[in-house]
């Protein structure tokens, strides 16, 4: 029976240790992410919580109705930068984030 309990208290512990490390490599940049994921084996999908982990990591600090933070992209035609902070108070902005494919 002893040897039991010490089995589980082991994996209990291994998942806390694994879970956390998990959730320390997604708060890392996306490059590093991808690589710590690259190595983690297929069974770990189904064991450990990735979603409640990534929902929580990758959460975020706005709010409702707080300003979008200020980001510069290229144009399309690749001649010039377009600076969000260029139309605060000028006219509403809607930032749709997703794939059309």
């Amino acid at each position: 029976m002893k040897r039991i309990v010490v089995l589980a208290i082991c994996i209990a512990l291994a998942y806390v240790v694994l879970s956390g490390a998990l959730f320390a490599a997604m708060h890392k940049q996306p490059e590093q992410f991808a690589r710590v994921m690259s190595h983690v084996p297929w069974p770990a999908f189904v064991v450990l919580p990735f979603k409640p982990l990534w929902f929580q990591a990758r959460a975020g600090h706005l709010a409702v109705g707080a300003a979008a933070p200020d980001f510069s992209l290229e144009s399309t035609d690749h001649h010039s930068h377009f600076q969000l902070s260029s139309l605060r108070g000028q006219k509403p902005v809607v930032l749709v984030f997703g794939s059309y494919t």
